[in-house]
């Protein structure tokens, strides 16, 4: 007599089934391009609350020119936390940087193109002693780049003699500058400085193995070294990116302030990792990633740009930054668990399959159960 196999279980639909096709393509969409479109939002909000002042050309520039540094600052840290890591000394090696620009041009007379590359390869080594501490010395990235940024600012304190420096009559090269305040297309040049830095990053992370190297190392250095990938080589890489960065960075902010201030890298910390942080809920939603830190940007800065308009006091903008903190930091958790759990589904449909009807569980002699005797 031929044995009747047991009906199929039928098998309880995820998440992602309930949700459907068209469901989960939605909230991927809305994830991916929320914060561009909240961009949008205020633009038309600032514009028919303020017709007078935000809808300007003048607007436009200066939020591509005030906003430059703290957009290539926020590249520079979102770089580490590719691979889990935070870079807390580039407040204090940003306002060494620019110390050290014009220290090197007023004080030292060095020729200014050679004062700008000698700062940004100093940038470059702060970042590799800076993975190294973390790698090699074994130590929290928050514990070792808190210490060496200390230390930079006590540098600094020692370069200007806890002043500024001012220089003379004759002031600054005038190319030098034009660095910072001169126009392309009509555009402040710092825009493009970012815009160039940004598509340089986007094309590492994305297109790159270095970049998949890197999102790797972050998502799970286990498997990275499993998988024959140098968890240590390729932090102290991410880290010297970052110094590299902080460096072409104090060459812009010396450009612009054109007086050397100790204290003034400290100011654009927050503002840096908010725009990372930010930035990695949107566009590639749940891991950093250069495109997203720019539109993270953009929102901050047409956020404090339309509330300063409307006349609002001085320690908004603290509370701005740190509100945005809180919520970047819940929303990257938020999005990178959603990532998690959409790939955890996909692979689970994939290996399920489409059929209704389940495949056979193998017995030890490897036939098919509910076969006939």
């Amino acid at each position: 007599m031929t044995a009747v196999p047991p009906s199929p279980r039928p098998r309880r639909p995820g998440p992602r089934s309930r949700l459907g096709p068209h469901g989960g393509q939605a909230g991927h969409l809305v994830g991916a391009y929320g914060l561009l479109a909240l961009t949008v939002l205020l633009c038309l909000i600032f514009s028919l609350t303020l017709p007078s002042t935000f809808p300007t050309s003048d607007t436009v520039d200066s939020i591509l020119s005030t906003q430059s540094i703290p957009a290539v600052l926020a590249l520079a840290a979102m770089v580490p936390i590719v691979t889990g890591a935070f870079d807390l000394s580039i407040g204090y090696g940003l306002g060494l940087a620019h110390v050290m620009v014009l220290y090197l041009v007023v004080d030292g007379e060095w020729p200014w193109p050679l004062a700008c590359l000698a700062v940004t390869a100093g940038g470059l080594v702060v970042g590799v002693l800076n993975g190294v501490i973390v790698e090699f010395g074994r130590i929290d990235s928050f514990i070792a780049t808190l210490g060496t940024g200390s230390m930079m600012y006590a540098v600094t304190g020692w370069i200007t003699d806890g002043g500024r420096i001012v220089p003379g009559p004759q002031g600054l090269p005038a190319a030098f500058t034009d660095l910072y305040n001169s126009t392309f297309l009509g555009l402040p040049v710092p825009a493009f400085y970012v815009l160039a830095l940004a598509v340089a990053l986007w094309l590492v992370l994305e297109r790159l193995p270095l970049g998949r190297y890197l999102y790797v190392v972050g998502s799970n250095p286990r498997a990275a070294d499993l998988v024959g990938i140098s968890v240590r080589k390729y932090t102290v890489c991410a880290f010297a990116a970052s110094g590299l960065i902080v460096g072409f960075a104090g060459v812009l902010l010396a450009a612009q302030q054109q007086i050397g201030n100790p204290s003034v890298g400290l100011d654009y910390l927050l503002p840096a990792f908010v725009g990372a942080l930010l930035g990695s809920t949107a566009i590639k939603p749940g891991r950093p990633n250069a495109l997203g830190t720019l539109v993270a940007v953009a929102v901050l800065a047409v956020g404090l740009t339309g509330i300063a308009q409307m006349g609002a006091e001085f320690w908004t903008v603290p509370l701005f930054y740190g509100g945005t903190l809180l919520l970047a930091v819940g929303l990257a958790g938020y999005s990178a668990r959603r990532r998690v759990r959409t790939g955890v589904f996909a692979a689970r449909d994939a290996s399920a399959g489409t059929s209704s009807e389940p495949p056979s569980a193998p017995t030890r002699d490897g036939d098919s159960a509910g076969g006939a005797p």
